[in-house]
């Protein structure tokens, strides 16, 4: 290869470098990191979620719709412009005797002009109308109704972040007890292998612990790829970027799982459901009230103004023409006398609507004081499960290091390791499992309170 060519091989791969570079440079600067405790994810959820801006555009919409009910109570003024080309005028037929004719004749006749235009405008102003003032009382209820719904997804948005959170917190802390059995095995194949080679030990035992320490390295790289997944799914959730690192904040501890809880007091009135039952409520009961109205009779006040011309030439447009003017001022009182019997139908309606939200709301009573009950039943064993499981954690870790210990110095077996091992794995798997259960269990209970947020 000749100097030239060498250059041009070298210069071709510097320009691919930098282009390599540049594009990653780019790429890292697309991505962001947010670094997140869990009212900061719950908060950056209420933000950003999907879900929360579709209830969000509800909301728009029910201002939309108060805009509507107000401008039912305000002066409606239309204006009008027609223009008509006679193009045939009628034929009226005219006794003949009154052109001097013979008596039984008619004669043909044609009245009016061939165009004529008219333009004004209408106004008219309701002055009592019961179901326009009810719907105008009922427009802060009504507004208050979305808001609540709002507040309603926006509560289950941070149950489920709560839940994922805390899932990923322990699945964290999990794959570093990997990590540190992964070590402890190592330290262990190495020391059977030297054992081995000394002539205490059999090859069957250095293979079982070489199996054991393959398994847990496979179940280790399961396990990163479930977390792995799960911070795609709380992305999705709190409505991040896919592309964005995401690093959770918050540590997994005692105070976060026992925190005192049991000792909050409350009320059926803290939970959103049982608001947004009390606001239906109210809005039915305004139902009630409109269908009692249209029994009044309603008032409206109207007037028009018209001008108009007729011409046998179009030009309407030119000056020195004239326009004729009409207008008019008028009260309008419609009583109603009989309408079928269908009001009456309505009211009835809307009277079991009321009821029927009673009910739930007794309903709804009952399940929150049993939804407090068992939460409570269920996040004091779960801490009682967390308590005994650490205990249990910490018993067989002691276990292992002391048979260890005694397979070390050839007083013990492999199989008597295998099985400390075996039983550390499952008192820590255990213990993730009620962690996990407690962390659920305190989530379930703050929902059942009211006090998620």
């Amino acid at each position: 290869m000749n100097k030239q060519t060498l250059w041009r091989f070298l210069s071709v791969g510097l320009l691919l470098i930098l282009i390599s570079s540049s594009l990653d440079s780019y790429a890292q600067e697309g991505r962001k990191t947010e670094a997140l405790s869990i009212q900061e994810a719950v908060a950056y959820a209420k933000q950003h979620s999907y879900q929360v801006k579709k209830v969000l555009e509800d909301i728009r919409i029910q201002q939309q719709v108060n805009r509507e009910v107000t401008a039912s109570a305000l002066p409606q003024v239309n204006g009008s412009f027609n223009l008509i080309d006679n193009i045939k005028l009628p034929v009226s037929l005219v006794p003949g005797e009154f052109f001097g004719g013979a008596p039984g004749t008619f004669i043909p006749v044609q009245f009016g002009v061939q165009y004529s235009s008219t333009t004004g405008a209408e106004l008219n102003q309701i002055l009592f109308d019961g179901q326009v003032f009810v719907g105008l009382q009922a427009r802060n209820a009504a507004m208050e109704f979305a808001r609540k719904n709002a507040e309603i997804t926006e509560v289950s948005i941070a149950v489920n972040v709560h839940k994922v959170y805390y899932q990923l917190l322990i699945g964290e802390q999990q794959l570093e007890l990997f990590h540190d059995n992964i070590e402890r095995f190592e330290k262990l194949y190495h020391d059977t292998r030297e054992i081995y080679k000394n002539g205490f030990a059999e090859q069957l035992d250095v293979d079982k612990v070489n199996v054991t320490l393959t398994n847990l390295r496979t179940d280790s790289l399961k396990l990163k790829t479930q977390i792995n997944n799960g911070y795609l799914g709380l992305k999705m959730l709190l409505g991040m970027p896919l592309t964005d690192s995401l690093v959770l904040t918050d540590k997994l501890s005692d105070d976060l799982i026992k925190e005192n809880l049991l000792d909050s007091a409350y009320s059926v009135n803290d939970r959103r459901e049982f608001q947004l039952l009390q606001i239906g409520k109210e809005l039915n009961d305004y139902n009630v009230k409109r269908y009692k109205l249209m029994a009044l009779p309603t008032v409206s006040v109207f007037g028009n103004y018209f001008t108009n011309a007729q011409r046998n030439e179009f030009d309407f447009f030119k000056s020195g023409g004239r326009w004729f003017q009409q207008s008019t001022l008028g009260l309008r009182i419609n009583v109603p006398i009989f309408d079928g019997n269908r009001r009456r139908a309505l009211l009835e309606q809307a009277r079991s609507a009321v009821r029927k939200t009673e009910y739930d709301m007794e309903l709804l009573k009952l399940s929150i004081e049993n939804d407090v009950a068992s939460a409570r039943n269920r996040y004091r064993a779960s801490v009682l499960a967390v308590d005994a499981q650490m205990e249990n954690v910490e018993l067989a870790e002691r276990v292992y290091d002391q048979t260890k210990k005694k397979y070390e110095q050839g007083l013990g077996s492999n199989t008597e390791i295998n099985a400390a091992q075996t039983e550390l794995r499952t008192a820590q798997t255990n213990l993730f499992t009620a962690l996990y259960e407690a962390a659920l269990a305190k989530v379930d209970y703050l929902t059942a309170i009211g006090k998620i947020y």
